[in-house]
């Protein structure tokens, strides 16, 4: 099931959050990880709007959050849930939700990068993240236009 997020989901976001950032970028130091969580918990989620996918005791196994009705600025799942449709469930209601969206990708998370295209998301801009100064790409994805 999916359904947006509300205040208490947070401590179990913000879990996810972390394992699987530490999981998805082995390439950054962790401390980094551990520094940007305040923020992300105090500024970023508040000002997001995220959706949940919850398994059938309601436990939270992923989350997308999209900020200013088109930036995606995080989509996670439990690990061990890859491969079984998760992500595409959570990626399908934010294309529902918006006409255009746009996210900016570790170069280096290939997994996330293979991940969003198979989604239809396209390179439009080559850039470096200004916390790590590593390369990353910003892509977006538009509704098809109905033929």
């Amino acid at each position: 099931m999916i359904r947006l997020s509300s205040p208490v989901d947070t401590p179990s976001i913000m879990l996810l959050w972390l394992k699987s950032t530490l999981a998805a970028h082995p390439f950054i130091e962790e401390s980094y990880w551990y520094e940007s969580a305040a923020m992300v918990r105090e500024e970023f989620l508040p000002k997001a709007v995220t959706w949940v996918s919850c398994d059938a005791a309601g436990e939270i196994e992923g989350f997308i959050s999209v900020l200013n009705k088109q930036f995606i600025g995080a989509l996670f799942i439990k690990e061990t849930l890859y491969g079984q449709g998760v992500a595409q469930r959570l990626m399908q209601q934010a294309k529902e939700s918006s006409p255009l969206l746009l996210l900016e990708v570790y170069q280096q998370n290939h997994r996330a990068v293979a991940f969003y295209r198979k989604e239809g998301f396209l390179v439009v801009n080559e850039t470096v993240h200004p916390g790590t100064s590593l390369p990353t790409w910003v892509l977006r994805w538009q509704t098809p236009f109905a033929s």
